[in-house]
């Protein structure tokens, strides 16, 4: 593997358990590194997401989707996941550490390699690949790169990154995943994968294996893609005559290009190479067999006549080859079993059945080529088309089309066109056959989860996994009664809050308003400590204006009082991030002066000192109504400086 360069990841701890050593390699997803785990002392390989792609929703969701895939996989020829996590912006999955090369390492050493090296490594990989598909996951991107071969002798698969969960059409719903050398018809056309997808991909890599090379080759990945498509993947024999017929009809079996004809999944494929092994040794054995044996191969993979094949044994074995025009349809592992063991008779009767075979073959084939049981594609361009115009595209193609179609919820066609038709779009189908068109109901109606005061996290997880699309950014609101971090509410695209009950259609974008805590109480903090802890919380203050407070409760320089952002209205409204808080600061107690009022009546002095701010008083009188006294002193006396409010006694001349 490639020794790591000159990477600011090496030497770092990531998340405070994994030190990073060196870096193994990169791809287009992400960076493989050689690590320490310090908690349990191990060597384990690390792979951190691009940080270009961090923001990504889809590459950070397919990097998650790898990790959950790989982890529910326990198997010998399957690389164990250990953890995965996020430290800052940097997501990653801890991994098994495999010290070795890849498949393709091997390849490009050796150039191709012997019929038994290629069962023995495709049995490893069947058997993990057959783990796989009883867990219902699809790998989607099998090729030489995801095979490592281990020091110790091990053969693991790696790399699910793209798998998922297979389903009986489990599509793609992008651009087209995974390495285009290896990509099968149905995916190329279509987008449609499931586990015979894998089984394509596995024949491909036989045949590159066996070969030294691929079956296809062109100078943009859309030449060797319509290959895939259209034409029949060579019999490696064609290119290397050391290959058994038996790994022939292996490879063209896996390769078929109608899934329907390739094995349902990696254990079919497996227990039929443990088949096809026990042929090969069997010819291969240590007790001689007649010299020019001769073996009849119906199902053999090339046209033309008779090669020889050379066994371990020496001996030299002809191989009658029946001449074929179209591609290997075999139906399950029985039928290539029986083909790949069958024996022919000597002499006459071995003439007999090559004629009765060849006349069989005619006449099939003129019924299925040119006669009544001819067969087409059904169209490709369906989806999408009103049922009347989908109805009159299949009868233009000599089709029938039943009376009754089917309805299905799909949220990616409008409700009351066409998704899709049984048989599928792109499926060969007798002319004349019945086609079922499949109408959309458009997406169906889901309940919403209730995920107010779970964590953000924790939210998003529970809503993708009920099927809806959770926007990127979540919405963050300033409120005391939800702690920061947690969701306060969930809102559909028009915004609306889609409560407890709520229902919303399959796939269909909801966002998160999630909490950032109380805004924080500044009153009577000093206004540079209440501004910085206002900006600190992601909110702006201004000062609106300074006041006296004569209550004596906020001292000069505190804030007094807090005025918060309203609708248009006038009405009170939520506080977002950025938002701008006022804030009035206190000027301290006012001071006023005590006015002369000595030798006036008591009605007017008393006006006077109001006016002034201050509050007089009297010395008890034997009179109750000195409103005709003169007043005769104050205390404090005129021209002190008081508090606003403070209290003045006043005496009189009797």
């Amino acid at each position: 593997m490639n020794t790591s360069q000159t990477d600011p990841m090496v030497g770092h701890l990531l998340d405070g358990r994994y030190q990073v050593r060196a870096r193994i390699a990169r791809g287009g997803m992400a960076t493989v590194y050689l690590a320490t785990d310090l908690r349990l002392e191990r060597r384990v390989a690390i792979k951190v997401m691009h940080g270009h792609l961090a923001d990504d929703a889809a590459f950070r969701d397919r990097f998650i989707q790898e990790a959950r895939s790989a982890a529910r996989l326990a198997h010998p020829n399957v690389v164990n996941v250990f953890d995965q996590g996020q430290d800052s912006d940097m997501a990653y999955l801890v991994m098994e550490y495999l010290q070795g090369i890849t498949l393709r390492d091997l390849l490009k050493e050796y150039g191709k390699l012997t019929p038994e090296q290629t069962m023995d490594i495709m049995e490893a990989v069947l058997a993990g690949l057959a783990a796989a598909h009883k867990a219902g996951i699809v790998h989607r991107d099998l090729k030489p790169e995801n095979v490592l071969l281990a020091d110790d002798g091990r053969i693991k698969i790696s790399d699910f990154g793209l798998a998922r969960a297979a389903t009986a059409n489990t599509a793609t719903g992008q651009a087209l995943l995974g390495t285009i050398a290896y990509l099968s018809p149905e995916l190329v056309t279509r987008g449609i994968a499931d586990t015979r997808s894998d089984i394509y991909a596995v024949g491909i890599m036989m045949y590159e294996m066996l070969v030294g090379e691929q079956p296809y080759k062109g100078d943009q990945p859309v030449q060797i893609a319509y290959q895939h498509a259209n034409e029949r993947v060579p019999s490696p024999s064609a290119k290397n005559p050391s290959v058994p017929a038996a790994l022939d009809e292996l490879v063209l079996w896996a390769t078929a290009r109608d899934p329907e004809q390739r094995p349902r999944d990696a254990r079919t494929l497996l227990d039929q190479l443990f088949d096809t092994q026990n042929l090969i040794r069997e010819g291969a054995g240590t007790t001689p067999a007649p010299t020019q044996r001769t073996m009849v191969m119906p199902s053999a993979a090339a046209p033309g006549g008779t090669s020889a094949v050379t066994f371990d044994s020496g001996e030299t074995q002809v191989l009658a080859r029946a001449r074929r025009t179209g591609p290997v349809v075999l139906e399950n592992a029985a039928k290539l079993a029986g083909e790949t063991k069958g024996r022919s008779r000597r002499g006459f009767w071995l003439f007999g059945l090559v004629i009765l075979l060849a006349a069989l073959a005619g006449g099939t084939g003129w019924y299925f080529g040119a006669g009544p049981g001819a067969s087409t594609t059904i169209p490709t361009g369906i989806t999408g088309l009103t049922p009347e115009a989908a109805t009159a595209l299949l009868v233009d193609q000599g089709f029938v089309v039943s009376d009754e179609p089917t309805r299905v919820f799909d949220w990616q066609v409008a409700k009351d066109l066409v998704s899709t038709t049984d048989p599928e779009p792109g499926a060969a189908a007798a002319k004349g056959s019945t086609i079922t068109l499949v109408v959309s109901d458009g997406p169906e109606s889901l309940p919403v989860p209730a995920v107010s005061g779970q964590a953000e996290g924790d939210a998003r997880t529970a809503l993708t996994d009920a099927r809806f699309v959770v926007a990127d950014d979540s919405v963050k609101e300033f409120n005391g009664d939800v702690p920061a971090g947690s969701v306060i509410r969930v809102q559909g695209a028009d915004g609306a809050v889609l409560g407890d009950g709520a229902t919303y259609p399959d796939h269909g974008t909801v966002t998160l308003v999630v909490s950032v805590g109380g805004v924080p109480d500044v009153y009577n903090l000093s206004y540079d400590d209440a501004a910085s802890l206002l900006t600190g919380s992601g909110l702006q203050i201004a000062r609106v204006g300074d006041e006296f407070d004569n209550s004596g409760a906020v001292p000069a320089g505190n804030v007094m009082s807090v005025t918060y952002p309203t609708n248009d209205d006038g009405s009170a409204r939520t506080i977002v991030p950025n938002d701008t808080i006022g804030v009035v600061v206190s000027k301290g107690i006012e001071q006023v002066t005590v006015p002369n009022v000595v030798g006036l009546t008591w009605d007017v002095a008393r006006g006077q000192l109001e006016a002034a701010g201050v509050i007089p008083s009297y010395s008890s009188l034997a009179d109750s109504s000195p409103s005709s006294y003169l007043v005769s002193g104050v205390s404090p006396g005129a021209g002190a400086v008081v508090n606003r409010g403070s209290t003045v006694t006043v005496t009189f001349t009797l």
